[in-house]
């Protein structure tokens, strides 16, 4: 299974087309107002309505959300996957589960038993891995990735700090880690917040499909 790729915090809707255009699998938008990414207001509704029909998958990325403002936006925005990225229990997870597929997102800091953290998220999709900072992601930072290799029980993403310059460390590391299913991207392909640099995602995008055909 060739490894996904998921370009986070977008706010630009020409972006999110070249993104459908490029094939990248999922496009992430932020429904966290403290972000600088934020992309509530950045999209008028006859874009929503477009990028719901476009190949590419939807993530709304939201951190301690009501379960109202959660719901309203999986149908406003008809999202494909909802990214849960604050402290949301496992309980209101089992409960976005009935509307939305659901990533689960973990922040990781030096040591964290990981296997302890994601116990009880039986009813979610997928894990992320970000890196643990004041930011609820974004931050620019990578974890020990090595910390992934415990028995994990669900399929995941990588997240934290990736740049272009990683493409080649991300896809071995994959090679070794059968649960990772795709690497989610962000501020390290950007030029201003939320604006990202289509060349660097081109580049980083090839590079891994290089690696995967060697």
């Amino acid at each position: 299974m060739s490894l996904k790729i998921k370009v986070c915090g977008m706010t630009d809707f020409n972006q999110v087309q070249m993104l459908d255009e490029m094939q990248i699998d999922f496009a992430g938008f932020i429904f966290y107002p403290a972000s600088p990414r934020y992309a509530a207001e950045k999209f008028t509704a006859m874009e929503i309505e477009k990028i719901s029909r476009m190949r590419i998958c939807t993530v709304g990325v939201f951190v301690n959300a009501s379960m109202d403002h959660l719901l309203n936006t999986i149908n406003s925005w008809k999202l494909d996957y909802v990214q849960l990225h604050g402290d949301e229990s496992p309980d209101y997870c089992k409960q976005a589960s009935t509307h939305c597929r659901v990533i689960k997102a973990f922040r990781v800091g030096s040591g964290d038993p990981l296997v302890d953290m994601t116990a009880g998220y039986g009813h979610v999709d997928s894990f992320l891995f970000d890196t643990k900072s004041d930011l609820h992601g974004g931050s620019g930072v990578k974890f020990d990735w090595q910390q992934l290799s415990v028995p994990l029980s669900h399929q995941y993403f990588l997240s934290g700090g990736i740049g272009v310059e990683d493409a080649e460390q991300v896809f071995e590391f994959s090679t070794h880690e059968e649960k990772m299913v795709a690497v989610d991207i962000n501020s390290k392909f950007e030029t201003a917040p939320g604006m990202k640099d289509i060349e660097k995602l081109i580049k980083f995008k090839k590079s891994l499909n290089s690696y995967a055909h060697e």
